[in-house]
């Protein structure tokens, strides 16, 4: 098989958090056509023992540790060469020039970069080279910037300017940009209108066959709750933003109505904010778990209360897939291909997510409509295979492509 370079930010295993998910499953569709050459980040060091399990995908892998403090410390080289801090934050001259040698052989003949902060890495010189930038993150960091007080918010601000300047060099430069979502894609568009023919989306997927309500999961909870559950890595500042402004101005209005209601966060590195929300009635803080389905499983509704947020929530989709009741907020749901009120709750306000709540805790339904509609539009191998022709030499028409606005 042809080789192709696999770039990612952060090494695609396990497939347990919304990046490493969608690029597990990009990396092992595509290994079925090219001959993989892996080059990764990793920045949690309980990671290091995965390495092996990504040999069956790869020809090669070429893992690079990367210490969160000092690439902060890195990405403020930025400020004194006007780029986005995203860039020297993952900058490696070990990394470029592993790349640039697959290239300059003749190992590898096309590229798929994953994260625009990756497109710094892929030789130009390579026939294909194709973009999942999945989010646009520029924006993401230009939502932050009102949040926080100065400096902070100054430099939010000017990493949104930076970042979307590279966004759009880089849907220029390379043949094609995917993203996570026709929203997300659209506003790239928007922003970019002379790339607009080669930016597109391919959707997430859900594994159905292993979020499946069907089979029986120990209960986590204690008999005498009503559970109310968020999952999410809690070291994501959105994450954590959302799950604290739910216990603090939501919950306790649902706890009022319902008393046995109990409201617990799942997720890995948990902030001492986070923490901090297990010290008020009915909350509970778990940090990591093996296995989030049983969490989700025997709870009586999940929420996503996000209030900052881009591309696709995985957690909303999975809790969709366990045919749970999801309230959601506006954020949480944009470009989740689904009906709200008939696959998940939509509810904005405090007042709104507190009664949707309520009465998801005293239905005691499920959702088979919701599970429905991911069996309907969230099937991995599907999704996938639009992108198939976008790492031809000379692609053909491809569906993961938009068509340019009038």
């Amino acid at each position: 098989m042809d080789g192709l370079l696999f770039l990612a930010h952060r090494i695609p295993f396990p497939p347990n958090k919304g990046d490493k998910i969608r690029s597990f499953h990009l990396l092992r569709h595509l290994s079925t056509h090219y001959a993989i050459h892996l080059g990764a980040f990793v920045d949690d060091p309980d990671d290091w023992q995965y390495a092996d399990a990504l040999k069956p995908y790869c020809a090669s892998i070429r893992l690079l540790p990367l210490n969160p403090r000092r690439a902060r410390l890195s990405s403020l080289s930025g400020l004194f060469t006007g780029e986005a801090l995203t860039l020297p934050y993952y900058r490696s001259r070990e990394l470029a020039r592993w790349a640039a040698d697959l290239a300059d052989t003749g190992k590898v003949t096309r590229g798929l970069a994953f994260s625009s902060a990756m497109a710094q890495f892929m030789p130009a010189k390579l026939s294909r080279r194709v973009l999942d930038m999945v989010d646009v993150d520029s924006d993401k960091w230009s939502q932050y910037a009102p949040t926080q007080r100065w400096p902070m918010s100054w430099l939010y601000a000017r990493e949104g300017r930076r970042l979307a300047a590279w966004e759009a060099q880089v849907a220029q430069d390379f043949d094609a940009t995917l993203l996570v979502s026709d929203n997300e894609a659209a506003l790239l568009q928007h922003r970019v209108p002379q790339a607009c023919h080669k930016i597109g989306a391919f959707e997430n997927g859900v594994d159905a066959d292993y979020f499946s309500p069907a089979r029986d999961y120990p209960n986590p909870y204690p008999s005498d709750v009503r559970a109310v559950v968020f999952t999410g890595a809690m070291d994501y500042w959105p994450n954590a933003d959302a799950v604290s402004w739910f216990a603090e101005r939501v919950f306790p209005a649902v706890r009022e109505a319902v008393p046995t209601a109990q409201f617990t966060i799942v997720g890995s590195r948990p902030t001492d904010a986070v923490l901090a929300l297990a010290h008020q009635p009915g909350i509970v803080v778990t940090g990591s778990v093996p296995d989030v389905r049983p969490f989700l499983a025997h709870a009586a509704c999940a929420v996503a209360p996000l209030r900052i947020a881009r591309g696709i929530q995985n957690k909303v989709l999975e809790a969709m897939a366990m045919a749970r009741p999801v309230v959601v907020t506006a954020q949480a749901a944009e470009g989740i291909r689904a009906e709200a009120g008939r696959d998940f709750l939509l509810a904005q306000d405090e007042a709104g997510l507190a009664d949707a709540v309520t009465s998801q805790l005293r239905s005691r339904t499920t959702s088979a409509s919701a599970r429905a509609c991911i069996l309907a539009h969230y099937d991995w191998a599907r999704n996938l295979s639009t992108i198939d022709t976008l790492f031809d030499a000379a692609p053909v028409a491809s569906s993961a492509l938009e068509t340019c606005p009038a």
